[in-house]
């Protein structure tokens, strides 16, 4: 495939196989959203402690950790494809578990396999975009699995806002629901049927992402690294490579070490500089704040003296934002390329933060119209940068033989970061009224030094097929 060009590529072929992969970005994305409509109403249906309610909040965090690191050796030696429908799966499980527990513990035992589907595909959705993509627009395609999280957080909101405009206004959708709790004799109230109804509906985009899988293709070097080099070519020329040839033999070579599935460890000197760049990555990532807001804004809305139900309006605003600068992202992370952006964003990043903790600190007299609007462009310069630049990044820095293991690394960090973030971030913010400052003021100094560390430390990647920036890489070391 020429590095140069993308005029052969079959772009009809290829956006459907990706749009259908990053499905499960969007899931990962509702998942993740979802819990912010539903954990008061959780925490008073069980009479949770505050403990037991961040733990329930936690847990699909938790579940992150195991599915990240975990699924680096299933998706080498099943396949990318098949691992994303046992993701699938998972996540239609988790709905509907999640919607119809009988009791607490099996719902955190629901929220713990959302989890673990989360971290599966945060690590398989990424590596399979970036194997089968072209490198010119490579950042583009895997930028799509981001705004298809992106977009999930905000159907979840959506989502979340209308079921929660239905229950409370006695809709045709309350009625039937009544009726069904009334049948089952479950003797359910308005708030318990609003948060399970919240669940249950991301079971319905789950079954179709399972459906769809089977209708794209395995990864050409996934198959290669088992020897099925005509079917690795199939997929190529699907995707409209003019030199399959040329291109498997690259491939090939880059495998060496591991043809025929064997297994190649990770943690050996030669990939320590990979190792670190994608721990900083996904470490500073979590720093920012990111996953604190979007868990918890209806709450830091309600501290800036809005009310429930605006608040939770609020998150849909919030949602939207990120939606729209992740499609900007879209087009700038091939043209600017993964370390400016970066830079850009973390700049941006640190001074809205800093805003935000100016507002936090003054407790009751904080002025909504500077709080919120800084709320809003911390996820507006998150989103155009670090939020895209993630998973194509670590994705790109690892060689053929132990990407699928990198990045199950860079999204263990990730996650083992969100875990401690999130359930950190209720305690500092209940301390005193005006202790939020110390949180916003905390991820003001970690996205400052990660600008540094893309300024000083970190490698560009755009263009470029993924085992020609293998070579490079490692010259780097």
């Amino acid at each position: 495939m020429k590095e140069d060009s993308t005029k052969s590529v079959r772009w009809s072929a290829l956006i459907y196989i990706v749009v259908v992969s990053a499905l499960g970005g969007l899931l990962f994305g509702f998942d993740s959203g979802v819990i912010s409509g539903c954990d008061k109403g959780i925490q008073n249906e069980y009479g949770l402690t505050d403990f037991q309610h961040g733990f329930t909040i936690s847990v699909a965090l938790i579940g992150t950790l195991l599915g990240a690191f975990g699924v680096g050796r299933p998706s080498d030696i099943l396949g990318r494809r098949k691992t994303l429908l046992i993701m699938a799966v998972m996540y239609f499980v988790s709905a509907v578990g999640c919607a119809f527990p009988p009791n607490w513990e099996m719902l955190v035992i629901m929220r713990f396999l959302g989890g673990v589907a989360i971290g599966g595909s945060s690590v398989v959705v990424p590596l399979y975009i970036v194997e089968i993509a072209p490198g010119p627009v490579r950042g583009r395609l895997v930028a799509m699995n981001q705004f298809n999280i992106v977009l999930g957080i905000l159907v979840s909101y959506i989502s979340n806002y209308f079921v929660a405009q239905a229950i409370d206004h006695h809709t045709i959708v309350w009625q039937w629901c009544e009726s069904l709790a009334g049948l089952f004799a479950t003797g359910m109230g308005a708030e318990e049927i609003k948060w399970r109804l919240m669940f249950g509906v991301e079971a319905f985009p789950a079954f179709a992402f399972f459906l769809l899988l089977f209708t794209i293709p395995e990864s050409p070097r996934w198959l290669m690294r088992f020897g099925r080099r005509e079917e690795a070519r199939r997929v190529l020329e699907m995707i409209g490579d003019t030199n399959p040839d040329e291109t498997l033999d690259s491939i090939a070579e880059s495998l060496a070490s591991a043809s025929h599935g064997e297994n190649v460890p990770l943690f050996q000197k030669k990939y320590l500089w990979p190792i670190f760049l994608a721990w900083s990555v996904a470490m500073f990532n979590q720093l920012s704040g990111i996953n604190a807001i979007n868990y918890y804004a209806p709450r830091i809305f309600e501290t800036f003296e809005m009310g429930q139900s605006a608040a939770l309006a609020s998150t849909v605003g919030l949602g939207t934002v990120n939606l729209l600068f992740t499609i900007l992202a879209f087009f700038f992370i091939d043209k600017f390329g993964r370390r400016v952006l970066l830079m850009f964003g973390a700049l941006g990043t640190c001074f809205m933060h800093v805003l935000a903790a100016w507002q936090s600190s003054l407790g009751a007299n904080a002025n909504p119209w500077i709080a919120i609007p800084a709320i809003l462009g911390f996820i507006a310069f998150f989103a155009v940068s670090q939020g895209a630049v993630i998973w194509v990044f670590i994705a790109e820095i690892f060689p053929n033989t132990v990407r699928a293991k990198g990045q199950a690394l860079g999204s263990f960090t990730h996650w083992f970061m969100c875990t401690i973030i999130s359930w950190l971030f209720p305690v500092i913010a209940g301390l005193s009224p005006t202790s939020l400052s110390y949180a916003f003021g905390f991820f003001a100094c970690m996205t400052l030094l990660q600008f540094f560390f893309a300024w000083k430390l970190m490698p560009e990647t755009k263009g470029g097929t993924i085992e020609t920036l293998e070579k490079q890489i490692m010259q780097e070391q």
